[in-house]
């Protein structure tokens, strides 16, 4: 291959790619057998594993071509910007030679659209299917699936492929009739539902067969914008919440839209979203998925809006304070996870070790919870701290002036050092 040609070619659709979020890999469990080239492993894509260890993978579009004209979307086709396309041999060449360097331990892989879904969506997987099938290779491949392409890719795709996502782009469909209106929500949502069928379909088939092909090990994820149309966190998380329950994602990412383009029905060039509202919306996310929050909990007709100076567990325990003070020592595990300042490992820790003893303060803080906000919250074997009169406003106000606080501090550290 032309190296200066493969290289101006990866510079423009790496660059493309950068707007697409939805690449963790976890949950998958491929295995490497057969002296194959690769291992799929938790944290590809620039992320961290539980040990630490900071692993990559290779994220590229097929190409920047396209056949609509998402208002959004850098790639649209009226958008005036150099256009490339790999081959699919290309992104197999480019995928082994960089694992062989040690560059990458896997492959994110999207695309605009050719010439319908079908067209793309058959290259995407024949990129899949070339390096599991002629370079053994075991390494994750994340598969971005096209909206409208038939059962017969996507079940193909499931087959060679330990991610599938489509992308929903916006939150609602109103949403996306505003700004893609050659694009069908439904064209998105029928793929995700044939998805899930599969992913069930042989997983079950796995437990009675131990030789059954495995089919999309890491599930399938989504997309959403965010900032590009007007729904509030309320819209967004509810959406979210639909498609957690009715398609079984494993995730939904959030993403700030990234003004590139100037047009009069999205933001002005100048506006920014600002990332500590992705931020909440990535921890309301988590209370939903694995802290037992009700969606309706965090965000609703009268609290549309994520709080952005606070979490949002610690923004409905001031809203509820009639749930507390909660007694450490006998509270049930799923209130003690609605407790600011406890995480998921703290209230299991905290459930063990009651067992053999009441729990005061000191010994909360060695399992690892944080006083500085559970303390408001909470009452153990301790008279240390009793300040039952305050409301959930000056609860916030603490809260907020002892982390600017340890801001300054850390920052007037750092001046030291110099």
């Amino acid at each position: 291959m032309d190296a200066d040609r493969i290289n101006e070619k990866l510079s423009i659709l790496a660059d493309a790619a950068k707007y697409d979020v939805s690449c963790a890999s976890s949950g998958s469990k491929r295995k490497n057998e057969n002296k194959g080239l690769g291992n799929a492993s938790n944290g590809i894509c620039h992320s961290y594993t539980e040990d630490g260890r900071c692993v990559s993978l290779l994220k590229i579009l097929l190409t920047n071509h396209c056949i609509f004209d998402c208002a959004y979307c850098v790639s649209r086709k009226s958008n005036d910007i150099q256009r490339a396309a790999f081959t699919v041999q290309e992104v197999v060449d480019l995928t082994i030679n960089f694992y062989r360097r040690n560059y990458i331990e896997g492959l994110f892989l999207s695309s605009g659209i050719f010439k319908d879904a079908d067209f793309t969506m058959e290259r995407l997987v024949r990129v899949a299917k070339k390096l599991r099938t002629e370079y053994n290779f075991h390494g994750y491949i994340h598969l971005k699936s096209i909206p409208g392409a038939s059962d017969e890719l996507m079940n193909e795709a499931g087959l060679y492929a330990d991610r599938l996502s489509v992308n929903l782009e916006m939150p609602t469909e109103a949403g996306l009739k505003l700004l893609a209106p050659d694009k069908n929500q439904q064209d998105m949502i029928k793929p995700m539902g044939y998805l899930k069928n599969a992913i069930i379909q042989r997983t079950e088939e796995k437990k009675l067969f131990k030789k059954a092909p495995i089919f999309a090990p890491a599930g399938q994820s989504t997309q959403v914008i965010i900032g590009a149309t007007p729904e509030n966190d309320s819209q967004i998380l509810q959406s979210a919440n639909y498609f957690y329950k009715k398609f079984n994602l494993k995730r939904v990412y959030y993403s700030g839209y990234v003004p590139v383009l100037a047009d009069k029905r999205l933001p002005a060039l100048n506006t920014d979203v600002p990332m500590v509202r992705e931020n909440r919306l990535y921890q309301a996310d988590w209370l939903m998925r694995f802290y037992g929050f009700n969606v309706n909990e965090i965000v609703d007709n009268v609290y549309p809006h994520l709080d952005l100076d606070i979490d949002p567990k610690l923004a409905w325990a001031i809203r509820n304070m009639h749930e507390f003070p909660l007694d450490i020592n006998k509270a049930d595990l799923k209130m003690i996870l609605r407790v600011p300042g406890i995480g998921m490992q703290s209230a299991q820790k905290i459930v063990s070790a009651r067992k053999y003893g009441k729990l005061g303060w000191e010994q909360l803080k060695k399992i690892g919870v944080s006083l500085n906000r559970a303390k408001y919250f909470i009452t153990c074997n301790s008279k240390m701290f009793e300040r039952r009169d305050l409301t959930g406003n000056n609860i916030k106000q603490f809260i907020l002036a002892s982390s600017q606080s340890k801001y300054l501090k850390a920052v007037q550290t750092q001046l030291h050092l110099f």
